[in-house]
C-alpha cells in the first residue's frame, strides 16, 4: 500500500468518554495510526482525551488536545495541511465533525481529502429514512418501523 502522495494524514479521535463511544473506537483509530506510520505517513491526531491510548507519545507525530469539532479541527488544518482525513475512528462526533467540515467547504478549501467511508456514504447511513429508502432500492429487506410522539402511539 506504498502511496507517495499521502504524507500527512489527520486522525479524529472519538473525544470525551461517553458510554458505548471511546474504547472500541481508542482502539480502532490506535491501529489505524500504526498502520499509517507503517506506511511512513506522517499523523496528526485531534483527540482532547488524554486518557485513550492513541493519544500516547509514540504513536502519531502531532496530537491536539482540542475538542473534535469543525472550529478547533479547521484550526488544525490550516496549520498542518494534512492531505487526507479520517472521519471512521472517531465514532459519531468525528463523523458529525466531518460531515460540517465537508458542509461548509472547509475540506474542499484546504484540499483535504476524505480516506476511508465517503462523505455521501456517511450522510446516507445518519440519516435513517435515506438509508431505509436505498435499502429498499437495491432490494434489501427493511423491517418496518415508524415514530411515535406520545406514549399512546408507542404502545399501539
Amino acid at each position: 500500500m506504498k502511496n507517495n502522495k499521502l504524507k500527512k494524514i489527520l486522525v479524529l479521535g472519538s473525544g470525551a468518554l461517553k458510554i458505548g463511544e471511546a474504547g472500541e473506537f481508542d482502539y480502532s483509530g490506535s491501529q489505524a495510526i500504526k498502520a499509517l506510520k507503517e506506511e511512513k505517513i506522517k499523523v496528526v491526531l485531534v483527540n482532547p482525551n488524554i486518557a485513550t491510548f492513541q493519544t500516547s507519545q509514540e504513536l502519531a507525530d502531532e496530537v491536539y488536545f482540542l475538542p473534535v469539532n469543525d472550529y478547533f479541527v479547521e484550526k488544525v488544518i490550516a496549520k498542518e495541511r494534512p492531505d487526507g482525513i479520517m472521519l471512521s475512528f472517531g465514532g459519531q462526533t468525528a463523523l458529525n465533525c466531518g460531515l460540517i467540515l465537508h458542509k461548509k467547504g472547509i475540506l474542499k478549501k484546504y484540499k483535504v481529502k476524505v480516506l476511508g467511508t465517503p462523505v455521501l456514504s456517511i450522510e446516507l447511513t445518519e440519516d435513517r429514512e435515506k438509508f431505509a429508502q436505498h435499502l429498499r432500492k437495491i432490494k434489501i429487506p427493511v423491517p418496518s418501523s415508524g415514530s411515535a410522539t406520545s406514549i399512546k402511539e408507542a404502545k399501539i
